[in-house]
């Protein structure tokens, strides 16, 4: 791990360099291109921090080992990219039901299938909130820059401690790739999972208000039943019941939707008096930041919005946003946010900017504020 001070690093080993900093002892990992960097330069430094680095056999596996290594009691994390993600869904839907606090990173890539490794997309948005089968809620942070790949992945293991709960870190080949300076502080606020306290013995339910249980560790002498399947508050298997499905389901959505306000993250600029707001996201928001500036230098009322947590998303200011000015969404995919944000700030005020494999320059994305305004 990197002393504090400023380097220039790639976007991949800034992230690697982030999962240290914030307590990773365990990565588990399948190659894939544009994520594979993450993996090899945590194989080289995670044994030095006293962690444990193991290739597995595939995607599916990966999944599986972080949710197991962090039952032991520590911060865990795999990358990967578009195929490898669809290989997790399952696994990852496990460590939901059985809140597991991890960490996945995903380094989207033009796709459907193999698509095209080497090239940016973000068309897996969607399958980051959905992807898994049942209901339930998810966190996702997108990175715009390489200081952001180091800072965002200590905030999603941040997260995943807080709420116990996985972290998909939805980056991109474009900011993967990146070299840029990261500053690395001299002192990194970290979060760790609450342990139970003396006579607690529900470690799948809980009365306090953030709907957040303690998690013990296997091997801390605790009756410890971890399971998929529906479960009531001491993990014992309940398959049956409505009571069990119902309370079980409603506390793991309500402890991801009762504390949004505490997980919303997003960045804006001259909105309030905009006619035409841009919103984008991920690499695709530094020249549509670009091309913000140029139109408000030009005399255009223009402003700028860049959900920095995807999910659960910023819906109540998008909403607002939509309620006062025409929006113009601007993405490397055809509908990665497309359906939610039409659905906060309606159809008939959206307009599309969507790009598929490559970043568009700041003059491109002018030219389509200016149509739109014009």
């Amino acid at each position: 791990m990197k002393d504090p001070g400023e380097y220039f690093l790639e976007g991949n080993e800034a992230c690697a360099e982030g999962a240290m900093a914030a307590g990773c002892k365990f990565y588990a990992g399948y190659p894939i291109t544009p994520a594979s960097e993450v993996m090899n330069h945590l194989s080289k430094e995670l044994p030095k921090e006293g962690g444990r680095f193991i290739q597995m056999e595939d995607e599916i596996a990966s999944m599986a080992s972080i949710t197991g290594a962090s039952w032991s009691g520590i911060k865990s994390m795999t990358a990967t990219s578009g195929p490898g993600f669809s290989l997790m869904m399952e696994n990852l839907g496990y460590a939901v039901m059985t809140e597991t606090p991890c960490v996945l990173v995903n380094v989207q890539r033009a796709g459907p299938s193999t698509g095209q490794a080497t090239k940016p997309g973000t068309g897996d948005v969607m399958q980051a909130r959905f992807g898994s089968q049942g209901d339930y809620e998810i966190i996702a942070l997108s990175p715009n820059s390489v200081q952001e790949m180091f800072d965002f992945t200590i905030k999603a293991f941040n997260l995943a401690e807080r709420y116990r709960t996985p972290v998909v870190l939805l980056a991109d080949a474009g900011v993967g790739h990146m070299r840029e300076k990261v500053k690395i502080p001299e002192k990194v606020e970290t979060v760790e999972r609450r342990g139970p306290k003396e006579g607690e013995t529900e470690f799948f339910d809980t009365n306090r208000d953030d709907h957040v249980p303690p998690m013990p560790k296997f091997g801390d002498g605790y009756e410890l039943l971890v399971t998929g399947s529906t479960h009531l508050g001491d993990g014992t298997r309940d398959t049956s019941s409505f009571e069990a499905q119902d309370n079980l389901v409603r506390r793991l959505v309500a402890k991801i939707e009762d504390n949004r306000k505490d997980i919303e993250d997003w960045e804006e600029s001259n909105v309030d008096d905009a006619e035409l707001v841009v919103i984008s996201y991920g690499s695709m928001s530094r020249p549509a930041r670009g091309a913000v500036k140029k139109a408000r230098e030009e005399g255009y009322n223009v402003g700028f919005f860049r959900p920095k947590v995807m999910w659960p998303s910023p819906e109540d200011r998008m909403k607002e946003i939509g309620d006062n000015s025409n929006v113009l969404l601007c993405e490397l995919s055809l509908r990665g946010y497309r359906m939610e944000v039409e659905r906060c700030v309606g159809s008939e005020n959206l307009h599309i900017f969507d790009r598929l494999n490559s970043l568009p320059t700041i003059d491109q994305i002018y030219e389509k504020i200016t149509e739109v305004l014009e």
